[in-house]
């Protein structure tokens, strides 16, 4: 006679024990998990040390949408990131701060079921101009384009921190100061400003700046990129510097609407490099900063600075010249941190920070 599988007996005689309960108060029995593995047993380095929880507090989601409102959480999963934390000094310096493992709940999710009501919607449909605002209990501001949390390649790596447990070195066993309150994370930022704590209210909104929009514009051309900071022109880009080499990025170009365009490799400057001069790297840039690039149709898109200029992941934005009097041209801006090519702006012909 075959032998009779003990996780069978085990679920038979729990149904038995159970058979005149309701349905949906019959329990199996399951072995314990083991949350801690401090002596290396499996591959995972992230979950070698205690798990802290974080409280978090109540969440207003308001701005451009038709459903403003609390987040409910305990109807969102859970996502965990890893970081490591560093913050910038008063000489403008990298003060690392730590490596931690934060489990908690996605912008993603916590924004997915929000339905979009933009101002602008007559000028200008698509939301990719869109942007989120996050303020603490203390007054601090963050922004997030609606880009990077919806359009990247890897999704669900800015959450709200729930969770935390330390990633300690093997040799030196340094135990990093815990945080006591629940975050922003941003897992893709180099410096980690934007990980304010006790974040209490998400606003949605559409860059704040009108441009003439023409759908279809044929044959379309900039010769020029204007720069603005705060509605003042602070320069004109007519070429880009011979110092800043060109990079090439193997892509597949593949748009939300149209699907496939090519597989073609870009070729350009990274754009952070070239604008690094007009708009420096600062404590409130790097928080709060938030750009809209537009092309001369009017077709924009919303880039936070802190996307753009302080990456982790070398995904980077590139500004790609084109042949004189190529039609979308002279300037093209891809971002290869996207799945989807929609912020791929054709005749870039004003970058704005702030407005």
């Amino acid at each position: 006679m075959k032998k009779i599988n003990l996780f069978f007996i085990i679920c038979l005689l729990v149904i038995s024990c159970n058979q005149n309960k309701p349905i949906d108060t019959i329990t199996i029995y399951q072995p314990e998990i083991q949350l801690i593995d401090s002596t290396d047993m499996t591959n995972n380095f992230y979950d070698n040390t205690e798990t802290f929880q974080l409280p978090v507090k109540e969440l207003i989601i308001d701005g451009e949408i038709t459903n403003p409102g609390k987040v409910d959480f305990t109807s969102l999963p859970k996502h965990s990131v890893i970081v490591k934390e560093t913050l910038l000094d008063s000489t403008g310096s990298d003060r690392f701060t730590g490596a931690f493992r934060y489990d908690g709940y996605s912008l993603f999710d916590i924004l997915e079921k929000r339905i979009i009501k933009k101002i602008n919607v007559e000028e200008f449909s698509p939301i990719i101009d869109l942007y989120v605002e996050i303020e603490n209990d203390k007054g601090e501001k963050v922004a997030f384009s609606w880009g990077e949390i919806y359009y990247p390649n890897n999704l669900h790596k800015i959450i709200i921190a729930g969770s935390v447990s330390r990633i300690v070195p093997s040799r030196t066993k340094e135990l990093w100061v815990l945080p006591e309150s629940s975050k922003i994370v941003a897992a893709s930022d180099l410096v980690t400003e934007r990980n304010i704590t006790n974040p209490v209210r998400i606003t949605v909104r559409s860059f704040p700046k009108s441009f003439t929009t023409i759908k279809g514009l044929s044959p379309m051309h900039s010769q020029k990129i204007k720069l603005f900071h705060n509605t003042s022109q602070v320069a004109e880009l007519v070429s880009i510097p011979e110092t800043i080499h060109n990079e090439t990025f193997n892509t597949i170009f593949y748009g939300r609407g149209k699907g496939i365009h090519s597989t073609t490799p870009f070729t350009g400057a990274m754009l952070k490099e070239v604008l690094l001069k007009y708009y420096p790297v600062t404590r409130e840039n790097i928080r709060s900063g938030i750009m809209c690039i537009a092309g001369k149709d009017g077709y924009r898109s919303s880039v936070s600075y802190s996307e753009l200029f302080n990456r982790n992941d070398q995904q980077e934005f590139l500004l790609i010249k084109t042949a004189a009097g190529e039609d979308g041209g002279l300037y093209r801006m891809f971002a290869a941190c996207d799945f989807f090519s929609d912020r791929a702006i054709k005749s870039v012909s004003e970058i704005h920070l702030g407005y």
